[in-house]
């Protein structure tokens, strides 16, 4: 199937403690466009696309696995060194309550991860375009993540994740228009 390598898929460095912007990265944890439902989204609809563009759900699907990866790691480094009152601050205090300082798959409110975030029509083309709307929505919050970061060496981090964000938009567009080009052909029988 695929090899796993025992390292990230791009350096995750962390200058501080900081559990406000560890709350704002839990968004693309546990969130309705982060990582985690990225990644069974287009591994669930690859069983209900055509054989031409069933790999790239493959590759994006576990890529965003290694994404949620690196984001666990963010916050994990942002925080494993915060105190009660520090998590309590950063509006984590309830999260604090309930796990301690463990990953739980929730958004940054606080709302837990629910399947209902996955989309699949059982439609390629209309499971497509909410695949690149996923990613643009995922490619906005990575932007407004860093937006309020102060941490030079987490953005570094954050800039690469926004990055792979619009090429996927970019190979989910390109196999839409594969799939409409398939869809228009005349059918001669």
């Amino acid at each position: 199937m695929w090899l796993y390598e025992k390292k990230l898929q791009y350096p995750v460095k962390v200058s501080t403690c900081n559990p406000m912007l560890a709350k704002f990265l839990i968004e693309q944890y546990g969130g309705a466009d982060g990582e985690l439902a990225a990644a069974l989204r287009y591994l669930n609809q690859r069983y209900t696309i055509p054989d031409k563009v069933v790999g790239l759900l493959t590759d994006i699907g576990t890529e965003e696995f290694a994404h949620l990866e690196m984001i666990a790691t963010m916050i994990y480094k942002l925080t494993k060194d915060a105190t009660a009152d520090q998590m309590k601050e950063a509006g984590l205090g309830a999260h604090y309550a309930n796990h301690d300082s463990a990953l739980y798959y929730s958004n940054a409110a606080g709302v837990p991860w629910t399947a209902s975030y996955i989309a699949a029509k059982g439609d390629p083309i209309a499971d497509l375009y909410e695949d690149i709307a996923a990613e643009e929505k995922a490619r906005a919050t990575y932007q407004w993540i860093i937006d309020l970061s102060d941490d030079p060496d987490l953005n570094d981090s954050l800039a690469f994740l926004r990055e792979r964000e619009i090429i996927h938009s970019q190979r989910f567009r390109e196999a839409v228009e594969i799939l409409k080009e398939e869809r228009d052909k005349k059918k001669v029988f």
